[in-house]
């Protein structure tokens, strides 16, 4: 039975519409979001819940049922009331968010936690998520990453079926092979079923009398594999990545879940990524602006050489056209902007200091009112 009101819980009115219940649960979810929150198990069970209400109030029969009778299971829609088996896990929360079309990529997870093959149900494997840093080198231009992982492979032993060579599975006796038992009460407003999952064969529908010696009978046993995972251009951190049937091994042959992977970028040492932008500052020493150099700089793809003009102001930034980072899906590259720092020097020679002073006597190199500031000089380059 749920334990919270589902309109309090995404803080929305009852005869709130799916737009702003979808809004309402948007902003909780990002906020609850495990990545936002690492290791902090009162945010990931606040995220369950907002998942959970989600699930219910954005389907218009799940919410009716729930309106009208107070409590709904959203996992198994065949009840009503509490002890319905339904267990919403992290996973599931992250399943809904994902098709809440939340995520950065439109490869959305698939259906639900179970479903027939074969002619006898078949229980779907969990998803697993996996974090992947990325250096900004390989996000301007996509790459291909390999990660290992652990995870729950099919038995090789058993095939899957989690049955010993020569032995078979048969159909429970107690729920006579449909995975669930039911039991009906009445009360004033009718007859109710309520659906849980079977005790004696975890909803399978079968049971294992000779169980495989490797698995147990789970058909299924932990292994580590390696996957390829293709990173598109132009990611940043909190996108996500679907691997379909990537994920852990599904009960006794079940099918696969699903492994999705989240772009976590590394912070740079040189370069400040803005956007599909990427900014470098570069030191010049007030001779090199005052009469101009060709100077070499670092990008994302190698050094390049620039002419610096003479005269070149402090806070003047110079605009490398395309060579900052692919758009995402898209064609053509941002920038890289170049943006001129002056260098004072701090400690100075005798004769430094009267070639600086000479110099200060001239007209020409003192500052003049009415110049932009630095700041208002960079807010126009990032307008361009």
């Amino acid at each position: 039975m749920a334990k919270e009101d589902y309109y309090e819980v995404l803080g929305v009115d009852r005869q709130a519409d799916a737009e702003e219940i979808k809004k309402a649960y948007r902003k909780l979810a990002i906020k609850y979001h495990p990545d936002k929150n690492k290791d902090d198990k009162t945010a990931e069970e606040s995220f369950k819940t907002v998942g959970e209400a989600y699930a219910v109030l954005s389907d218009p029969e799940k919410r009716a049922r729930y309106d009208r009778f107070g409590h709904v299971d959203p996992g198994n829609m065949s009840g009503f009331g509490g002890g319905g088996g339904f267990d919403f896990d992290l996973s599931d929360a992250l399943r809904i968010f994902m098709e809440g079309g939340f995520g950065n990529f439109s490869d959305l997870f698939g259906g639900g936690g179970h479903g027939f093959q074969g002619g006898r149900r078949a229980y779907r494997g969990s998803d697993l998520q996996i974090s992947l840093k990325l250096k900004l080198e390989d996000i301007a231009t996509g790459t291909t990453k390999k990660i290992k992982i652990s995870k729950l492979k099919t038995c090789d032993e058993c095939s899957g079926s989690g049955a010993a060579k020569g032995a078979s599975p048969s159909r429970c006796p107690t729920c006579q092979g449909r995975g669930e038992v039911r039991r009906v009460s009445r009360s004033f407003l009718g007859q109710f079923v309520q659906a849980s999952t079977c005790p004696q064969c975890s909803g399978t529908g079968e049971v294992i009398e000779n169980k495989c010696s490797q698995c147990g009978g789970e058909g299924r046993q932990k292994g580590d594999v390696t996957l390829s995972v293709n990173i598109p251009a132009g990611v940043q951190s909190g996108n996500y990545l679907t691997l379909r049937g990537q994920g852990n091994a599904g009960l006794r042959g079940g099918p696969n879940g699903d492994v999705f992977i989240v772009i976590e970028e590394q912070q740079h040492k040189t370069f400040e990524r803005h956007r599909d932008d990427v900014v470098y500052n570069l030191l010049l020493s007030f001779p090199q602006a005052a009469l101009g150099d060709d100077i070499e700089v670092p990008t994302l793809s190698g050094r390049v050489k620039i002419t610096v003009p003479s005269g070149v102001q402090h806070g003047k930034v110079l605009r490398l056209k395309g060579k900052g980072i692919k758009h995402l899906n898209g064609a053509g590259s941002g920038d890289q902007l170049v943006v001129v720092n002056l260098y004072t020097p701090t400690k100075l020679t005798p004769d430094e200091r009267k070639i600086f002073q000479e110099l200060a006597e001239c007209e020409g190199v003192n500052p003049k009112e009415g110049e932009r500031s630095f700041f208002g000089k960079v807010k126009e380059a990032f307008r361009s």
